[in-house]
């Protein structure tokens, strides 16, 4: 049964936890196939550059694309985890996201938290990020900033990459502290193929580049909601992710946002 009673307990606290050993080969087989698919032919939502040096491929929504995602987000064995972990009964897909950090790519991900950058209001939010290749600090393992869900602060989203276009200023956001300054506690794993990172939307998390000359860090996350959730159509989220069949204060139910759960 997962979560485990520690497992929660560590989620609830702290916002972020490592499930070890969570997701089986067959669907990490499913996943590789797919991530390779996208690389290959990217859908409609590709957003990869080519930074100084090395090369992320990044892509979302891509469930609806592809059909390995979309098995592995309606049907895979993270729903129920997603629904424990929530206190939920029932189950919204969000969107699915993939982050490729190529070998030296040094560039690092950005201290951030996710709901800002999202159409949708409410607390029962979290994301499952999953990798398909061993990730150390060096290969550019996430952290997270144990507790932040809990501070109540909406930080303003900014670009990824370098020169992107910026975001609608949200209101009420503030911008991000200077969290490497210290005097935080940072929470941060090394992961095999098979484990899962489990956080809340509200989490301050970011991912250090890919330092190494031969190791891939290709990486999966899913999002999911839980009842009490509704679509948000005010400024500041990513254009990609509005759903123009919702108004504003809408339950999230949709072809876009998909019941998965029960």
């Amino acid at each position: 049964m997962r979560p485990t009673e520690r497992e929660q307990a560590d989620f609830d606290r702290d916002g972020a936890v490592l499930m070890k050993g969570v997701v089986p080969d067959e669907w990490l087989d499913v996943l590789a196939d797919a991530v390779e698919r996208d690389i290959a032919e990217p859908g409609p939502f590709f957003n990869g550059y080519m930074p100084e040096a090395g090369r992320f491929h990044g892509n979302l929504r891509i469930w609806e694309t592809h059909e390995g995602f979309r098995a592995f987000c309606c049907e895979g064995p993270l729903r129920e985890a997603a629904a424990r972990f929530l206190g939920a009964k029932r189950l919204n897909l969000f969107y699915d996201q993939l982050f490729v950090k190529e070998p030296g790519t040094p560039q690092p991900t950005r201290w951030h938290n996710d709901q800002p950058y999202w159409p949708v209001r409410g607390w029962p939010v979290m994301s499952f990020w999953l990798p398909l290749d061993p990730v150390t600090r060096e290969s550019g393992a996430l952290s997270f900033v144990a507790g932040s869900h809990r501070w109540d602060r909406w930080f303003q989203p900014e670009p990824f990459a370098k020169g992107a276009a910026a975001y609608e200023r949200g209101e009420n956001y503030e911008p991000m502290p200077e969290i490497d300054a210290g005097g935080y506690d940072i929470l941060s794993w090394d992961m095999e193929p098979g484990d899962a990172l489990a956080f809340h939307a509200m989490t301050v998390h970011g991912a250090g580049g890919n330092l190494t000359a031969d190791t891939r860090r290709r990486g999966y996350a899913v999002r999911y909601c839980g009842e009490g959730c509704t679509y948000f159509a005010g400024p500041g989220p990513n254009d990609n992710l509005r759903n123009p069949a919702l108004a504003d204060g809408d339950p999230l139910d949709s072809a876009r946002f998909p019941a998965v759960w029960p």
